[in-house]
């Protein structure tokens, strides 16, 4: 399967139609969070209606800039993957959002343990012992990856977040909210891919495949920007 991965959008739905070859070519989307502008929450559900006309399959959560009522528009589009588990061809996505406290002057900021806490429910799965068929989708990036990186060098990520992937161990996670910070990397087995601010004209290609023996591994993995 071929995902176009995407994350701050920020109202900017020029770069979005500027995908439009990429979301021909991509199974589904995957959105890592802010549909709205800097304190311009009024702006996600335009910037969401405009993505949704692109592409038929996307899994989404909210992020710090978002309203965390937000949710309710996402879970009305049948896109939301946040504080639950959604099935389709053998994959499985879950997702965590809102971003860390840090500011206090975004809408959606939130503890660790509220950050974590979207995830209970795959905790909750005692049916399995193996997630290597899921992708979670985290506006928050965890902690101390080539993900989580501000310009001083400082690592802002979750830790909470870090141990949840470590402990799950899932085939890949998407970030986003560190614009600056767009790049890849693993934690134990797990792909970490921060595809950049879509409104910068950043994003990402993940490609996974299945073996004939049923196992998941991660096909391709490309940043890349839009010209």
């Amino acid at each position: 399967m071929r995902f176009l991965v995407i994350s701050d959008l920020h109202g900017d739905t020029e770069h979005i139609d500027m995908l439009k070859e990429e979301f021909s070519k991509a199974d589904a989307v995957l959105c890592g969070g802010d549909f709205a502008r800097f304190n311009q929450e009024e702006t996600g559900l335009p910037t969401l209606k405009h993505l949704l006309s692109c592409h038929d399959t996307i899994y989404a959560v909210t992020g710090n800039c978002d309203n965390p009522d937000f949710i309710e528009a996402l879970e009305d589009e049948d896109i939301n993957v946040q504080n639950t588990m959604v099935f389709r061809d053998g994959l499985v996505f879950s997702g965590s959002g809102g971003g860390a406290q840090f500011t206090g002057v975004t809408p959606n900021e939130r503890t660790e343990e509220e950050l974590v806490a979207d995830f209970n429910v795959v905790k909750e799965q005692k049916e399995t012992t193996s997630w290597s068929n899921m992708i979670m989708i985290m506006h928050q990036p965890p902690k101390d990856t080539a993900c989580d990186t501000i310009t001083s060098g400082a690592h802002v990520g979750s830790p909470a977040l870090r141990q949840v992937i470590e402990e799950l161990q899932p085939l890949a996670v998407v970030t986003g909210h560190i614009h600056e910070s767009f790049g890849k990397d693993t934690i134990g087995k797990t792909l970490v891919i921060n595809p950049g601010s879509l409104a910068e004209g950043r994003y990402a290609v993940l490609e996974v495949v299945k073996s004939p023996e049923g196992e998941w591994s991660i096909k391709e993995a490309e940043l890349k920007t839009l010209s």
